[in-house]
C-alpha cells in the first residue's frame, strides 16, 4: 500500500495516564513531528465495564484531541485482553492449552474458538466502529494485536479439528491412518467418535496437523474481525495486523503459531511488530529480517506499529542509535515507525517496558531524538516513503518445516529459527539482500530471483520440489541446507533416496547422519562443523567440502552440482559462519550477483523511490569508523548523520560534502561520483539519490 508520506508516532494510551495530561501530550507530539498514534486495542474493559454497558470517553478525547492538533489515527479493535466479567460469565472462556487450564489475568488466554468469546468480540468491536465512524482522521484500523491462537487445546478447538481432519481425508479413516502412521503404537483411530486427545499424542503428524490447524484458526479469525470492519471502513481507510516474530527476548525469526502469509491475505497492507537489542548490541539485523518477512506478506511496503522507543530493560540506544533504527526500517521498505510507546505506565507488568517519555513524562533525550526524526521525515519524506526492494536473493520459509525441527530437534543443535538466521546473518553481513517467500504461496515466484535458498525445509510437497527442479534447470542457482526434503507435507519421511525428489538436481544422496563431535572441514581450521552431519554421497555432483575427521574423511560435506542450465548446491551440515559465507560467496558468483564492497559493520541498503530514483543507504553498525567506495552515477547527499558545529557541514572522504540543512529539492554543493570514498562515524549513516 503506497502512502502519501511517511507515518511517524506512538501508541498512546490516555486511559492509562495517572494525570490527565492530553493537551500536553499531543503538543508535545506535534513538537515531534509525530504525526499518527494507534490507540483502543488494549482496554476492552474500559470501553465495556460491564456487559452491555459502554463507555466511550477516552476514546473521544483522545480521537477530538488527536483532530485539534492534525494527527492521524489508527484505531485498534480491543479483543486481545478480555475483560473480568466476561470470564466471570463464562470461566471457560479462558482456554486450555497442552500445559492445562489457565488462569484470569495475563492477556491473551482466551479461547479464540469460543462461541462466547466471539459474539462478544463482535459486539465490542461493533460498538468501537460506530464510534470512530465520524472521524475523518482515522486512517486505518489495526485487528486484534499480535494474534495468535493461544495454545488453544479447548473442547471447542478440539471439535473444530475434528471436523477440518474428517474434511482433510474426505471422512475416510483408513487414508489419515496411513498418512499419519497411526498403526505405530496402537495409535491408529477406527471411529471418528474415538479421536483422542491431541494434547497426549506422540505422532508428530497428528501433532503438527494440530499446530496447522491452530494457524488455521488465527488466519479465520483475522478474516472474520477484518470482514465486520470493513462493513465500517471508508474505502481510503486501510486495515492491517500487527504481526509479530518468534521470541527469544527480542524478535528472532518466524513466528511457528501464525501462517503470516495466509492471515495477510484480507488485509490492505502488513503491519509488524520489531523489537531487537541495542547500544553495543545493535547489529541492525532484526530490523532487516523483520522488514524482510513484512514485505513479504503483500509483496509491498508495510507498517512497523510497534517497536522500542527506550523498551526493555538493557535496550536503552546510544545517543543517534534511535534516529539510525528508524532510518533503517525504511531502507527496508517500513512506510511508517511507530513506538510502543508515548508515555511510561506507571503500574503492572510493563512498567519498565519504556516509551519515549520517561516516568516523569518530561522531555528528554529520547524525546528530543523523535523530534530530529520527525523533522527529517517531514523534510525528505517524498524521497523516501514507499521505497521498492528488487532484490537478487530469496530465502524460502515454511512453518510445517518449524513444526518438525521442534518435533524432531537436532540434539544440542540449531532450531528451525537458527538455521534461518545463520542463513539469512550471512547474507545481511555480506551486504546481500535478500526477499522472504513462503512454501506454501510463493512458488510462482521463483524465477523472480537470481539464487534461491531453502534452509531446513523439512516438509515438501511433489509441487515444491517440482518447482525447485524446474528452478534450477531454467538456469538459476539453489542452495539447500541439510534437513532439506526429508518428508511430506503431514511430516511422513519418504521411503526413497534423500533429499526427495531432488538427488538429480544435487547429484547426490545420503541416508546415513550424526552428531559432529570435533569435526572440521578440509583445508577450514579447527572444529568448524557443529551439532548436525549428513554424509553426503556424490555421484554426478562435485564435491566442495570433505569432512575432516578420521572416519568420515571420505563422506562430503557439501556439494555442487550442474543441472540442466543452473547449480545446485546442498550443504549438509552446520558450520561457522565463515564458511557459509565463503559458500554464498561462491554461489553469488555462479549466479552472477553484483556485491558490494563494504561488508558488516557497514551495511547498505537500496531502493527506488517515488521518484524513480534509486536511494543508497549506507549504515555503520558499530563504534569504530567505516569506509567504502561508491559505485555507480551521479549521487547526491540527501541526508546525512552528523553535524558539525563549526561551520554546520558534514565532510566526507575525497570532497564528499554537502550542507546538513540542504533541503532535498535544492541542488548540492558536491555530487558523489563513482569512486569517491564514503566514510562513516560510529553508528553513523549516510542516504543518497541517485541524480
Amino acid at each position: 500500500m503506497k502512502t502519501n508520506k511517511l507515518l511517524y508516532g506512538a501508541a498512546y494510551y490516555d486511559e492509562y495516564l495517572p494525570v490527565d495530561r492530553i493537551e500536553t501530550d499531543m503538543e508535545m507530539m506535534k513538537k515531534a513531528g509525530m504525526n499518527v498514534i494507534r490507540i483502543a486495542e488494549s482496554t476492552w474493559s474500559t470501553w465495556e465495564p460491564q456487559d452491555g454497558v459502554f463507555d466511550f470517553t477516552h476514546l473521544h478525547r483522545m480521537l477530538s484531541c488527536a483532530k485539534k492538533h492534525g494527527i492521524q489515527v489508527i484505531v485498534g479493535t480491543p479483543t486481545y485482553a478480555v475483560p473480568t466479567w466476561l470470564v466471570r460469565k463464562y470461566p471457560d472462556i479462558i482456554t486450555e492449552t497442552h500445559d492445562g487450564p489457565g488462569r484470569y489475568g495475563h492477556r491473551q488466554n482466551m479461547d479464540i474458538a469460543h462461541p462466547m468469546y466471539l459474539k462478544h468480540a463482535e459486539r465490542i468491536i461493533r460498538r468501537l466502529m460506530e464510534e470512530v465512524q465520524p472521524y475523518d482522521h482515522v486512517i486505518g484500523f489495526q485487528l486484534d494485536n499480535e494474534t495468535k491462537s493461544y495454545d488453544t487445546c479447548s473442547a471447542y478447538a478440539q471439535k473444530k479439528f475434528v471436523d477440518y481432519v474428517r474434511t482433510l481425508f474426505h471422512d475416510d479413516l483408513t487414508l489419515l491412518n496411513e498418512a499419519w502412521g497411526l498403526d505405530y503404537w496402537s495409535n491408529r483411530i477406527n471411529a471418528w467418535e474415538d479421536f483422542p486427545d491431541v494434547r497426549g499424542t506422540i505422532n508428530a503428524s497428528l501433532g503438527a496437523e494440530y499446530h496447522k490447524f491452530q494457524r488455521k484458526l488465527v488466519s479465520e479469525f483475522l478474516a472474520w474481525q477484518c470482514a465486520i470492519v470493513q462493513e465500517y471502513a471508508r474505502p481510503d481507510q486501510f486495515i492491517t495486523q500487527n504481526f509479530d516474530y518468534d521470541w527469544r527476548g527480542y524478535s528472532f525469526g518466524l513466528q511457528p503459531e501464525v501462517d503470516q502469509w495466509e492471515a495477510a491475505k484480507p488485509l490492505t497492507v502488513a503491519g509488524c511488530d520489531i523489537y531487537h537489542p541495542s547500544a553495543q548490541d545493535l547489529t541492525g539485523k532484526e530490523i532487516a529480517f523483520g522488514g524482510a518477512i513484512a514485505r513479504s506478506l503483500k509483496k509491498d511496503n508495510y507498517l512497523v506499529l510497534e517497536t522500542e522507543a527506550q523498551g526493555n530493560h538493557g535496550w536503552l540506544s546510544y545517543p543517534g542509535q534511535l534516529r539510525l533504527q528508524a532510518f533503517s526500517h525504511l531502507a527496508n521498505g517500513a512506510n511508517c515507525v511507530e513506538y510502543w510507546h508515548w508515555h511510561s505506565i506507571h503500574n503492572a507488568i510493563e512498567s519498565y517496558w519504556k516509551g519515549v517519555l520517561s516516568h516523569n513524562l518530561k522531555e528528554n533525550a529520547t524525546y528530543r531524538e523523535t523530534c530530529r526524526i520527525g523533522s527529517d521525515f517531514a523534510e525528505y519524506g517524498t524521497h523516501l516513503v514507499n521505497l521498492k526492494k528488487h532484490c537478487p536473493v530469496a530465502i524460502l520459509l515454511d512453518n510445517v518445516s518449524l513444526d518438525a525441527l521442534q518435533w524432531f530437534p537436532i540434539k544440542d543443535g540449531p532450531a528451525y529459527n537458527d538455521v534461518f538466521r545463520w542463513v539469512f546473518d550471512a547474507l545481511y553481513e555480506m551486504n546481500v539482500e535478500c526477499d522472504i517467500l513462503s512454501a506454501e504461496d510463493d512458488i510462482d515466484l521463483f524465477s523472480q530471483y537470481k539464487l534461491l535458498i531453502t534452509p531446513a525445509l523439512y516438509s515438501v510437497s511433489d509441487r515444491l520440489t517440482d518447482a525447485l527442479k524446474d528452478y534450477v534447470r531454467t538456469g538459476r542457482v539453489l542452495l539447500s541446507t541439510f534437513k532439506t526434503a526429508v518428508a511430506d507435507r503431514m511430516l511422513k519421511i519418504f521411503h526413497d533416496d534423500l533429499p526427495h525428489g531432488l538427488t538429480k538436481v544435487f547429484g547426490m544422496t545420503y541416508d546415513q547422519f550424526t552428531d559432529a563431535v570435533r569435526v572440521g572441514l578440509r583445508g577450514e581450521p579447527n572444529y568448524c562443523v557443529h551439532s548436525w552431519m549428513e554424509l553426503l554421497l556424490p555421484n554426478a555432483a562435485e564435491t566442495l567440502a570433505l569432512y575432516d575427521h578420521p572416519h568420515w574423511s571420505d563422506c562430503a560435506a557439501i556439494t555442487g552440482n550442474r543441472f540442466g542450465q543452473g547449480y545446485a548446491a546442498y550443504l549438509g551440515c552446520y558450520t561457522d559462519a565463515d564458511v557459509l559465507k565463503k559458500l554464498l560467496d561462491f554461489l553469488c558468483e555462479k549466479a552472477e550477483i553484483a556485491r558490494e564492497e563494504a561488508a558488516y559493520p557497514l551495511i547498505v541498503k537500496r531502493g527506488i523511490n517515488d521518484l524513480q530514483k534509486e536511494i543508497i543507504y549506507y549504515f555503520n553498525y558499530s563504534e569504530e569508523p567505516q569506509e567504502t567506495t561508491y559505485h555507480g552515477p551521479d549521487a547526491r547527499v540527501l541526508l546525512v548523520e552528523h553535524e558539525t558545529s563549526d561551520n554546520n557541514s558534514t565532510s566526507r572522504s575525497n570532497g564528499v560534502a554537502a550542507s546538513a540543512n540542504t533541503a532535498p529539492n535544492e541542488t548540492p554543493t558536491v555530487l558523489v561520483k563513482d569512486g569517491d570514498r564514503i566514510s562513516l562515524s560510529c553508528w553513523d549513516f549516510l542516504i543518497l539519490e541517485e541524480v
